[in-house]
């Protein structure tokens, strides 16, 4: 998958980050969410790159990049580290300012990466979330039922390792079919097999739990220390009409909240996983709000 973009990895700020890149035109980096990998955008891809240039990294943790254990506060998976990592890959590559797109965890690296580094981002997508913070104070039962891997994902170390780890293929397997996705079939075969292969190993694994409790602790602490910095680039966001954030909470609302420009946003018939499921309509949305038109 992806053939006509090169493979490479750099080492950056402590870790090696493996991804593709390719096409030709401005830079666009794309961030890929949980439990996925930078296989997300192949049905994308080929069109982006007629526009762009393309840099579709595995995010620390993902794929094919390293996977540190997690320390005691859970910084080293702190989406300020993680975006320090995206913005150390994109100046290896010569690019100091980029436009940004990203799908669930990677929306969350693109928003702090745009918070610590305003210079560097031209345009920011982010796909089917709502800010953490935003989604955590209003944490509710039927949130807590629907989106239960914030809560369980979040637990000390061994617990939700020992238990997702016990079956991993089924775990992912599960994941990738809800939140408004009708199950996991709208998956091309191969990746899927990309997914079980980066996903179903106790570093994987791991890295995930520490992905989350980075989000419910040091995460929310540099969203506290910023509460009135707000986004300084045109902002765009689109959200599944089946999926949880577009049920229970305002997307378009919510990011207006935090930026400082107009924002605009685009609800889409799909669940969570956009890329895969309406990727025709969310290529039309790239489109248009990356060159402007």
């Amino acid at each position: 998958m992806l053939e006509r973009f090169s493979k490479d990895q750099r080492e950056v700020n402590g870790v090696t980050i493996h991804f593709r890149h390719g096409g030709s035109g401005p830079p666009l980096l794309l961030l890929h969410g949980f439990p996925q990998t930078h296989v997300i955008w192949h049905r994308v891809a080929d069109a982006l790159a007629e526009r762009f240039t393309l840099v579709m990294p595995d995010l620390r943790g993902y794929g094919d990049s390293s996977k540190p254990p997690g320390d005691k506060d859970h910084a080293n998976y702190s989406k300020r580290t993680m975006a320090l990592d995206m913005v150390e890959l994109m100046a290896s590559l010569g690019y100091r300012c980029f436009d940004l797109c990203g799908h669930d965890r990677g929306g969350r690296v693109a928003h702090r990466l745009a918070l610590d580094h305003p210079d560097a981002v031209g345009r920011l997508m982010v796909i089917d979330i709502s800010p953490t913070r935003t989604m955590y104070e209003a944490t509710d039962m039927r949130f807590a039922t629907l989106y239960y891997h914030w809560f369980l994902l979040i637990q000390p170390h061994p617990l939700p390792e020992t238990l997702i780890g016990n079956n991993a293929a089924f775990y992912l397997n599960y994941t990738l079919g809800g939140w408004g996705s009708s199950g996991s079939r709208y998956i091309d075969p191969a990746a899927m097999a990309e997914y079980e292969r980066c996903f179903c190993t106790p570093e994987a694994i791991h890295a995930a739990c520490e992905d989350y409790r980075a989000a419910a602790g040091i995460d929310l602490e540099h969203d506290r220390d910023h509460d009135e910095k707000k986004l300084a680039c045109p902002t765009h966001v689109v959200w599944g009409e089946h999926g949880v954030v577009g049920k229970l909470f305002r997307p378009l609302q919510d990011w207006q909240a935090k930026c400082a420009l107009p924002v605009t946003g685009k609800v889409l018939p799909a669940g969570h996983f956009i890329p895969d499921q309406a990727p025709e309509l969310l290529l039309a949305e790239m489109n248009t709000f990356f060159t402007g038109a």
